[in-house]
């Protein structure tokens, strides 16, 4: 059962979580909690009995929260890497569910594990649900009247709370319109993703070469971001969507 105080909610993950920093395990817990401190996706709490001895040491850093209360920060120490302020507690917190566990900078460790299962960017929220679907409807995207893609077999990705994504073949798509960049996002459920621009259009493609197990279907496929761009599907022009 979850609870809910302010802006801040709680839910009992029910899941083993590993932690790792240096090659050692320093988390290893079945009682990790998901605490959303904003709207989009939870970190994981931990209880300080799970956490093992001398992986925490006392920093003279503390912040403060409206809704947590006071935190004492640590640095945390792993096969003799220390990273400064990379885990934090609220131990007199007002709520009561927070006290007596801790938080790590999810990015500050070198490996995060739900069961035997590493997860990256941050824990994957338990109520988000991606669906991947291919489908037979005839898909084109414009930019600025010029069509960079046509495609009777795109893949449709449905994920909760954003707006529908269309993955279009490499083969379908004007490859020599598009342009590399250096930029890459990571995302819990599909994995590192890859960008290209078109001329005053910046990283306004991307693609998912090694997507993770639960989004193989969209390896290699190529989407657009449907706030900048025309879509038409079977011939009717498609709002452009407004993202949260």
């Amino acid at each position: 059962m979850s609870e809910q105080r302010g802006r801040v909610r709680s839910e009992p993950s029910r899941k083993r979580v590993r932690v790792f920093l240096g090659g050692e395990k320093i988390v290893d817990s079945d009682d990790a909690l998901y605490v959303w401190e904003g709207l989009w996706y939870p970190h994981y709490y931990v209880p300080v009995a799970d956490v093992v001895p001398g992986a925490l040491l006392p920093s003279p850093t503390t912040t403060h929260s409206p809704s947590r209360g006071t935190a004492a920060h640590f640095t945390v120490r792993g096969n003799g890497r220390e990273v400064p302020d990379a885990a934090w507690s609220y131990a007199d917190s007002p709520l009561t569910e927070l006290r007596n566990r801790v938080r790590f900078d999810f990015d500050a460790m070198d490996a995060w594990f739900e069961e035997d299962e590493e997860i990256f960017v941050h824990p994957r929220d338990p109520s988000t649900r991606v669906q991947i679907l291919p489908s037979s409807r005839h898909v084109t995207i414009e930019v600025d009247g010029v069509t960079v893609a046509s495609s009777t077999h795109p893949t449709m990705l449905h994920e909760t709370h954003l707006p529908r994504r269309t993955y279009i073949p490499k083969l379908d798509v004007r490859m020599d319109l598009l342009t590399p960049t250096s930029s890459r996002s990571g995302c819990p459920y599909k994995g590192t993703a890859q960008y290209w621009s078109l001329p005053g259009n910046d990283d306004i493609a991307w693609s998912y070469p090694t997507p993770l197990r639960e989004s193989v279907l969209i390896a290699g496929l190529v989407a657009f971001f449907d706030e900048r761009v025309d879509v038409t599907v079977d011939g009717v022009r498609q709002a452009r969507p407004t993202r949260p």
